[in-house]
């Protein structure tokens, strides 16, 4: 992320500057766990495709993500980040934003965000 070639890339591939971090989630069920498989096999996604061949490629799915409990900042616009590697894992899913999500929206290690994966 901290990469100037990868901002430049979501930059013009979202319509906004990331913050130079993702925050990584996990599927809370086997439900939800499912769909994002669903969501990875069935959607295209936006491709990211790497520099000059050094990097892997990546797929970026628009996403509005939401805080579980509301809040003054209850909604913000993002993107999962799938980099497209062998052995990458099923259940690690990575959003960026252009702020840091966990002061957006004072979440802490175990909280729940909703993703709503919007075209």
């Amino acid at each position: 992320m901290a990469l100037a070639w990868v901002q430049q890339a979501l930059r013009k591939s979202l319509g906004f500057a990331p913050f130079p971090a993702t925050l990584n989630v996990r599927p809370k069920t086997s439900e939800d766990l499912q769909v994002w498989g669903d969501i990875r096999r069935d959607m295209k996604g936006v491709p990211l495709p790497p520099a000059g061949g050094e990097f892997c490629s990546a797929r970026l799915f628009p996403v509005d993500i939401h805080r579980a409990e509301g809040g003054p900042n209850p909604i913000a616009r993002g993107a999962v980040l799938l980099p497209e590697v062998t052995g990458y894992p099923e259940d690690k899913i990575e959003i960026v934003a252009a702020v840091r999500l966990k002061d957006e929206f004072g979440v802490q290690d175990g909280d729940q965000l909703t993703l709503e994966f919007v075209n």
